[in-house]
């Protein structure tokens, strides 16, 4: 038994915030149904193909089914309100306002199933004076710092390389859903869970604003690989012979340790003795500490730490990730095969010792469970299918 067996969700999500959430659902083994628009999710459209389908939409949506569905239609919207009065989840993060003016927002969905929880992923949230705005990654990383406290000092503000923002807040929608369906078996209700793109990402920022209050404002927003709060030293990234590595002393025993093995008398002079001196003179410091890693390949540095507790790593490039031997150890980038050939979707990084992940099938094609489910989880006849097809609400 998985941990979400009978657990039925429907996701009505699009890009990564929602569909990243139902899919850590759908790992956990909860039947997941994946509502588009009769144009499809706009990631499926993406020029990133393999085979002519996005590598992003396999990715996200990997063992789910797939239903077309007009939700601006009434018939459409009927289906969809058929759907949630039978089902545990469901979750969407459709443009603000965009489930109310189907007739499916939560107060209307909860008088059909009391015990329905209702997930809505926005930018902002429901209230504060942003709310109802729109947003993407990009633009809630420049409204919330992020871009503004990434980068180098004398740089611009740059985005993260990775999608940070909605990666977060979908698993922080995860933990909502999750912890909405424990309080369930307690009361018996469903409830509205919310979850903003600003609100998940900014708890990241601790260091920097720690940084920003300590130094009444004096430290820079952008400090490039150094502590966001300019409070370790070391702490960055250094050139190696192949590439670069990082290293960071957060205690004193850390830097003990690293003089001992880089050997080098100029890091034991006693302006670098303690912290704050060293964060006076990182400068310096970056020297040194480079000085050592550049005669080493970034493994060499590796392997020279090896032992001494010192936090350190090899900065890996995405074609070194891909072919890491952890990372297809715990199975996180999914190679998987079929029939089809081989394909790349994302595991769970929820491990449970006593639910083993569902392993996921292929990403649908667009609605290519749509009448399965209409007969199966519905009970419509054939001549109610081809209606609905002919008036293309599915």
């Amino acid at each position: 038994m998985t941990a979400l067996s009978g657990v039925k969700v429907i996701c009505i999500g699009q890009f990564y915030f929602a569909p990243y959430c139902s899919m850590l659902l759908a790992r956990l083994g909860a039947d997941v149904i994946k509502i588009e628009a009769p144009e499809g999710d706009p990631y499926r459209r993406l020029p990133t193909t393999v085979d002519n389908t996005s590598v992003q939409f396999t990715m996200l949506n990997a063992g789910k089914r797939a239903m077309r569905l007009d939700l601006k239609s009434e018939r459409g919207q009927e289906v969809a309100r058929q759907l949630a009065s039978q089902a545990d989840v469901l979750i969407q993060n459709l443009s603000p306002g965009a489930m109310e003016r189907f007739g499916l927002g939560y107060e209307e969905l909860s008088s059909l199933n009391p015990r329905l929880i209702m997930a809505s992923g926005t930018g902002f949230g429901s209230f504060g004076p942003y709310a109802g705005e729109p947003a993407m990654d990009l633009t809630i990383q420049a409204r919330s710092a992020v871009m503004s406290t990434t980068g180098f000092m004398d740089g611009a503000p740059v985005r993260t390389g990775p999608s940070v923002v909605d990666f977060m807040a979908g698993a922080h929608i995860f933990g909502g859903v999750m912890a909405a369906l424990y309080q369930r078996e307690h009361t018996g209700r469903g409830q509205h869970v919310e979850v903003a793109l600003q609100d998940a990402i900014l708890p990241s920022l601790t260091s920097n604003i720690a940084g920003l209050i300590s130094s009444h404002g004096t430290v820079p927003e952008r400090t490039g690989n150094r502590h966001g709060g300019l409070a370790v030293v070391p702490y960055n990234s250094y050139r190696t012979r192949d590439g670069w590595a990082t290293v960071l002393c957060p205690t004193q025993g850390h830097w003990q340790r690293l003089c001992e093995v880089m050997d080098d008398p100029d890091a034991k002079l006693e302006r670098f003795s303690t912290m704050a001196g060293r964060c006076a003179h990182s400068d310096e410091v970056d020297v040194i500490v480079e000085r050592w890693t550049s005669g080493l390949t970034k493994n060499e540095v590796t392997q020279a730490l090896a032992g001494t507790g010192i936090p350190n790593a090899p900065v890996v490039t995405l074609p070194e990730l891909m072919e890491d031997p952890h990372v297809a150890t715990r199975g996180i980038l999914r190679q998987m095969q079929d029939t089809a050939g081989p394909w790349l979707t994302l595991g769970s990084p929820v491990f449970l010792s006593d639910s083993p992940m569902v392993e996921p099938s292929r990403a649908p094609a667009l609605g290519a469970d749509t009448d399965d489910i209409l007969r199966g989880d519905l009970h419509m006849s054939d001549e109610q299918i081809q209606e609905l097809h002919a008036s293309g609400v599915v």
